[in-house]
């Protein structure tokens, strides 16, 4: 069965009609080809055996007012073949329908040795008697013989059909393409896209689905304006205090006491804009067809500068254009190679397209991660202490981040044991 609600549409409606074309059709031909064909053949026969007789009869009538006879009262040719005898039986076509009806006629009505060939003289049926001494040979019309009409039933019967289903097909295609709109608007809204041009349509049930999801999507929409509100007051709230703090700090005396205070502050700043990237989220910004080769330069410099010894190799095509959130996605790969810089010598960004998707493959040399834990690290906050230490900074967000930003994009990030032995991550998005 296809998976479609519109090829399943269309099966719920042809196949009942095909079935009952089969049936009508069948039913017709049955009876009607039959009935009317054996009626004909019978007439036709009886007219051919009424011949035979008055020509073997006690007064036998001369050839010329036989054939007149057949010709004006029966509408057929016949000829009289002195001294021949019946020729070798014809092979009998696929439909021997008017065959096998006009054998036992003759066999009923005449019964006599007969030649029959239904095929070979165009619109005419040649009948061949056996008399004595003598072949009589008659040609008939095959519009006499059976009904030559049907076709026009089945004619009409497949075109009003073929017409009823196109009409069908047309109405049934606008009547599902509401649902696909729908389907299209919810797919892209869950990927952060915008969906400004889609309106209800269709029959009430889907109108009524629409509605829902856009007062849905408007309900979203206004709890992420207030939670990102809210941040940023609590952001600007926080920042201030620490920024009179670094003032305060920079107008004393430099000594180590004053050094550490600094660190921390730096630290808790960092910690703060953390906070706030994972619970912003990347909401509000538009997608953009970028060339992501460019993208993943400026990570690897930015990359390079806050770890100089390490070695990032990057294999990406110069005019790979895809269309994502710039900063978000920026954030997202950002987080996943610093990552992994923090924790290896070399690291290596490789792109690929397959099956119309976006795959960045991020691996390393480094310790890796357990493969129970693969699962854990995406969590909030979640930290292995076994690869990495206090002295690694960083709150636990880095890779909650990033898959909250692929799979906005309708994507995901996958973790698995690398080549070099050390974690890669492949981030996934679709066209």
């Amino acid at each position: 069965m296809p998976s479609g609600l519109y090829s399943r549409s269309l099966m719920i409606i042809i196949i009942p009609i095909v079935l009952i074309q089969i049936v009508a059709g069948y039913v017709f031909l049955e009876r009607h080809w039959n009935t009317v064909t054996k009626r004909l053949s019978h007439a036709v026969i009886s007219d051919l055996s009424l011949l035979v007789d008055l020509r073997m009869g006690d007064t036998q009538t001369d050839d010329e007012e036989l054939i007149r006879l057949a010709d004006e009262s029966f509408e057929m040719s016949i000829a009289f073949l002195p001294g021949e005898t019946l020729p070798e039986p014809v092979p009998r076509p696929f439909v021997d329908l008017l065959d096998d009806s006009l054998s036992d006629e003759i066999e009923n009505l005449v019964g006599r040795p007969f030649w029959l060939d239904t095929v070979s003289v165009g619109n005419y049926v040649d009948v061949r008697l056996q008399l004595p001494g003598e072949v009589m040979r008659a040609l008939v019309l095959k519009s006499k013989v059976y009904a030559t009409n049907s076709h026009i039933f089945i004619v009409w019967m497949t075109g009003t059909s073929l017409f009823l289903l196109a009409v069908s097909i047309i109405f049934l295609r606008n009547q599902i393409r509401p649902i696909e709109n729908l389907a299209e608007a919810a797919e892209s809204f869950g990927r952060g896209r915008d969906i400004q041009d889609f309106k209800p349509s269709g029959a009430s049930e889907v109108r009524q689905a629409a509605s829902a999801f856009l007062d849905m999507r408007d309900r979203i929409k206004a709890q992420i304006e207030q939670r990102t509100t809210m941040l940023a007051g609590v952001s600007h709230d926080l920042r201030t205090p620490l920024t009179r703090l670094k003032l305060q700090l920079a107008m004393l005396p430099r000594s180590p006491e004053i050094l550490g205070l600094e660190k921390d502050i730096i630290e808790m700043e960092d910690m703060l804009e953390d906070y706030l990237s994972f619970a912003k989220g990347f909401q509000g910004e538009k997608s953009l067809e970028i060339n992501i080769r460019n993208l993943l330069e400026e990570i690897r410099e930015s990359a390079k500068l806050r770890k100089p010894d390490t070695d990032i190799f990057l294999a990406c095509p110069p005019t790979l254009h895809f269309k994502v959130k710039r900063r978000a996605f920026k954030r997202c790969l950002t987080n996943l190679v610093n990552n992994a810089c923090n924790h290896a010598e070399e690291v290596r960004i490789i792109v690929k397209i397959e099956d119309e998707s976006l795959n960045i493959i991020i691996s390393d040399n480094g310790p890796g991660i357990p493969e129970e834990s693969m699962d854990q690290v995406f969590r909030p906050f979640f930290r292995l202490d076994q690869a990495r230490n206090a002295e690694t900074g960083g709150t636990g967000l880095g890779l909650s981040v990033a898959r909250d930003v692929a799979r906005g994009h309708g994507g995901d990030i996958y973790l698995s044991k690398g080549t070099q032995g050390g974690l890669e991550a492949t981030v996934s998005v679709p066209a």
